[in-house]
């Protein structure tokens, strides 16, 4: 990829006039991006095609016809194809975006780090502690760049939290509570694979991943010890499924209709994961954590309150709009109206997760190109999955405690280098 680093004008100037204008920089070329995977998440390739401004997509693959027929539409000049292969052997790729089900992660992404391709990984980065460290183990002994798509660290509600606690409003942060109310679980989780545990192993793992790594972000430290309860409470007696091999309904996908969720019809013909679940943290570096995960809820936003030893924040609403609120003057009854009020910004380009998915689309190509640490984290990615399975093994146990294993301390270190050897 040196090529695309060279931006150099070599042209021979020795006979021109010396100007007192800049000088004229060009653009470095359109990095070439092959996409693994054109579902749901096939949002995210859309966002980094952007042909004469850095990024285009010049191939894709997926084995499903629709999903391809709607790449092509995406997509007009790209090749389109449903073998893997032909997009992680193009010797003109750049860059791999993997987008597929969880389940496939470890083996497509350590096909294209092997090929020395830089690839964007979809959250979650595996279903597997084994095959998260397999990911990580190779892009380690590859070299090549790695990178995980935690979208919620670049959500402006999230990062206003974690600029309140950087900056001392709440003191030390000493326990996080989240609330996470999932009104679209009916259609967005268990119509497809997200039902079947083969795929995801279960959604305190899928689903919450996202807000494990928000909480170890604002918190400054990883889960060590985890305990759940949990059970299949919504949509488990729901008999309205599929047949087996049946394809979805077009309406799948909706915010509209199919409440209240006993309501669902067109189910998987599998659901084996719980849709309600609750969970009990204890940081490695002291701090107490709970999270919990309810489908029968109307209503779809997360809550965070955060507590520190000198005050407390809360946000209300998680997009724009929505506030974060600081109690941390003094000791009182309920306050409705806080010590501080802080209003959640809109981002430049309000198009997925509050405007994050453009922002992670940018620092991945920032980090194809350049390399240097980023935001999101693999490490964290991986610490997250581990922190979710081993709280499934809790859940499906009768609750009983589970110790969430280290990872290997020179991946650590490689990681927190920005990948880079010592």
């Amino acid at each position: 990829m040196t090529d695309l680093l060279d931006t150099s004008d070599t042209s021979d100037t020795s006979d021109t006039p010396e100007s007192t204008d800049a000088p004229h920089i060009p653009a470095p070329p359109d990095l070439r991006i092959g996409v693994l995977g054109h579902g749901l998440r096939g949002s995210l390739a859309r966002t980094a095609h952007r042909p004469g401004h850095g990024a285009r997509v010049t191939v894709l693959a997926d084995p499903d016809e629709r999903a391809l027929a709607t790449a092509a539409e995406a997509f007009p000049d790209a090749t389109l194809t449903a073998d893997h292969r032909t997009v992680i052997e193009d010797p003109a790729v750049d860059a791999v975006l993997v987008l597929t089900p969880d389940h496939t992660h470890a083996d497509l992404a350590c096909q294209a780090l092997r090929a020395g391709k830089p690839v964007f990984v979809e959250k979650p980065l595996e279903t597997t502690v084994e095959d998260c460290d397999t990911i990580l183990r190779t892009a380690y002994e590859t070299g090549t760049r790695l990178y995980v798509g935690h979208n919620m660290r670049h959500m402006p509600v999230v990062r206003l939290m974690r600029d309140l606690i950087r900056a001392g409003r709440i003191g030390q942060v000493k326990t996080v509570w989240v609330r996470h109310f999932v009104g679209y679980g009916g259609d967005w989780y268990f119509k497809d694979w997200h039902a079947e545990r083969a795929h995801t192993t279960g959604l305190l793992l899928q689903k919450a991943a996202h807000d494990i790594d928000v909480l170890h972000w604002l918190s400054g430290g990883y889960a060590r010890d985890v305990q759940a309860m949990g059970d299949l409470m919504v949509y488990g007696d729901n008999p309205h499924r599929r047949a087996p091999g049946e394809p979805k309904a077009d309406d799948w996908y909706t915010k509209d209709g199919h409440w209240p969720p006993h309501t669902q019809r067109a189910l998987n013909p599998v659901i084996d994961v719980e849709d309600v679940s609750l969970l009990n943290m204890r940081l490695d570096n002291g701090v107490l954590a709970a999270y919990q995960q309810c489908h029968f809820t109307p209503d779809y936003w997360r809550n965070y309150t955060v507590i520190g030893d000198a005050g407390r924040l809360e946000n209300f609403g998680d997009g724009p709009g929505g506030q974060v609120k600081v109690w941390n003057s003094r000791r009182s009854g309920h306050r409705f109206d806080a010590d501080e009020t802080h209003e959640i910004p809109a981002a430049e380009d309000n198009a997925g997760h509050g405007g994050a998915d453009p922002l992670l689309v940018d620092e991945f190509l920032r980090f194809v190109r350049d390399g240097g640490t980023t935001d999101t984290s693999p490490v964290a990615a991986r610490m997250a999955v581990a922190a979710g399975v081993r709280a499934t093994d809790s859940l499906r146990d009768g609750g009983t405690p589970r110790r969430v294993p280290e990872l290997d301390p020179e991946l650590v270190a490689y990681f927190e280098r920005g990948q880079v050897r010592a």
